[in-house]
């Protein structure tokens, strides 16, 4: 059975339906109210090793072709296993990736909905597959951008 969902009605009287759970709440940097600055912070000191685990969970890919497009090599990821923390970069890059997954949760409405919207190859970006897309920092702004134009129905 899927997550609860609180359903809210619009001045229209249209159901707007919304996760009650929100995604990431296990992860202490995926919770929206956390301040920039504070995030910034921890990004420039490097992630623990945990975040890479939970966004594996939750994406639910293998943690070798996670690392790969985080642009981890699989060596860097048995010293960042031993060491329990990411570099900057790889910090960077793994907050990029959390805020795809949670927009498209956002968009979707489901953990499940977005993480397969995620993995399977999509028409309006030529027919990649979004997570193999957003591993550079352009990838992930076309990426966002396709999310926005579905979030708000905007076709061209």
């Amino acid at each position: 059975m899927g997550k609860p969902v609180k359903r809210r009605y619009s001045r229209r009287g249209a159901v707007q339906e919304r996760p009650t759970v929100e995604y990431g709440a296990k992860s202490p940097l995926a919770k929206k109210q956390i301040a920039p600055a504070k995030v910034i912070r921890h990004i420039t000191k490097g992630l623990p090793f945990s975040e890479l685990e939970h966004l594996q969970s939750e994406v639910d890919e293998p943690v070798g072709l996670l690392a790969r497009q985080l642009s981890i090599s699989r060596s860097t990821l048995q010293r960042r296993r031993a060491e329990r923390r990411l570099s900057p970069q790889e910090s960077d890059r793994l907050m990029r990736f959390w805020r795809i997954v949670q927009h498209a949760t956002k968009v979707f409405g489901t953990v499940d909905r977005a993480r397969q919207w995620l993995k399977y190859p999509q028409r309006g970006l030529g027919g990649a597959v979004p997570l193999d897309y957003a591993s550079s920092e352009i990838g992930a702004r076309e990426v966002d951008d396709l999310l926005g134009r579905i979030e708000y129905s905007v076709y061209w």
